[in-house]
């Protein structure tokens, strides 16, 4: 660690420099159970480096993804709980790219805090971790901004970055899709990292007991269930990707269904989705009930209980229920593809 850097007049400003060093030491454990055989040690330096091995890959496409938390960090700091809000910034990046059929390879992180404290830092970075272990990326650098005035000193905000690589010839992109694929359902593990805003609004969480067990939520509290991090898929798809013909996958962010899913399906082509299919999560139920929210916002703003969406052939329907529940992934069907111009249905 640094023990000569220090301005006096600087840490009179709010900026303490030295809670920077000593945040990036506390990491370091961290970050190390990220690595892989491309990182190359570059923590505290000015750039992250990585080694490509482009073994087996004949046109390599590199895919980009960035995205952040949200407002969820919201009830992170009413919890004062911050090692899983990590796992929510690397699931938003890494579940998108992995639609494209990316592997992804590395991470960024970017932390901006009114006031620089260092465990809750490497707490935050943490999850970061966690969620890298989870994906197989490696986190190869990050920064963390000091920026007293601009937030308070007991709130941040995280966002990060990813890059991964598929073989041109291997990008998911839609074009073989046809009327009767069939629509495969990944379970969420809750409201993952979207739709905070009508949250916060709905339950008044500043005010609201977060801590409290609620029959309504199997006893969990709203706080735990709300915090409950984003899932990450990468690894499931990835084993998906190398038997079955994947036509189309769907990340279901901030818009829901109605938005997502047509992401991914070509004019004129419609994802038919039955409604009684849908694991619907209780949390989706409670938010429903106490804000008055009809079933079609619902649709439109949460992920309802299906964090991906995955098109396949209706012959390999069977075959890719059994690769993803081998990889622990409780997928099940919810529609089908027809012929029509609106690109989703839900009936």
């Amino acid at each position: 660690m640094n023990t000569q850097s220090r301005s006096d007049a600087y840490a009179a400003a709010g900026v303490d420099i030295t809670a920077g060093y000593k945040a990036v030491e506390l990491m370091k454990k961290h970050i190390a159970r990220t690595t892989t055989a491309g990182a190359q040690e570059s923590i505290g330096g000015f750039g992250g480096l990585f080694s490509l091995d482009l073994t087996g890959i004949e046109n390599p496409v590199l895919v980009s993804g960035t995205d952040g938390v949200g407002t969820k960090l919201k009830i992170a700091f009413l919890m004062n709980k911050h090692d899983t809000v990590g796992i929510d910034c690397v699931a938003m990046c890494v579940n998108d790219i992995i639609c494209c059929g990316a592997k992804p390879l590395f991470f960024l992180d970017y932390i901006a805090c009114g006031k620089n404290v260092p465990e809750r830092i490497a707490d935050i970075v943490k999850g970061v971790c966690d969620g890298c272990v989870s994906s197989g990326a490696a986190l190869i650098g990050g920064e963390t901004a000091e920026m007293p005035g601009f937030y308070p000193e007991d709130e941040y905000d995280l966002a990060g970055y990813c890059t991964g690589i598929v073989d041109k010839s291997k990008v998911i992109d839609n074009s073989s899709m046809s009327e009767g694929d069939i629509v495969i359902a990944l379970p969420s593990s809750g409201v993952h990292s979207n739709g905070f805003s009508l949250v916060r609004k709905v339950f008044d969480i500043e005010s609201a007991d977060m801590k409290s067990p609620l029959d309504d939520l199997g006893g969990k509290s709203l706080g735990d269930a709300l915090l409950t991090p984003t899932k990450i898929y990468v690894k499931p798809v990835l084993s998906l990707l190398k038997e079955v013909s994947v036509k189309g996958i769907s990340h279901i962010t901030g818009g829901g269904f109605y938005e997502n899913i047509p992401r991914s399906i070509p004019n004129g082509l419609c994802a038919e989705i039955n409604r009684d299919s849908v694991r619907v999560l209780p949390i989706f139920n409670l938010i429903a009930k106490t804000g008055n929210i009809s079933e079609r916002d619902m649709f439109n703003t949460f992920n309802m209980g299906v964090g991906m969406s995955i098109v396949v052939p209706k012959e390999d329907a069977e075959k890719a229920l059994e690769i993803l529940k081998a990889n622990g992934e409780d997928a099940y069907i919810i529609g089908r593809i027809i012929k029509g111009e609106e690109k989703i249905s839900i009936i």
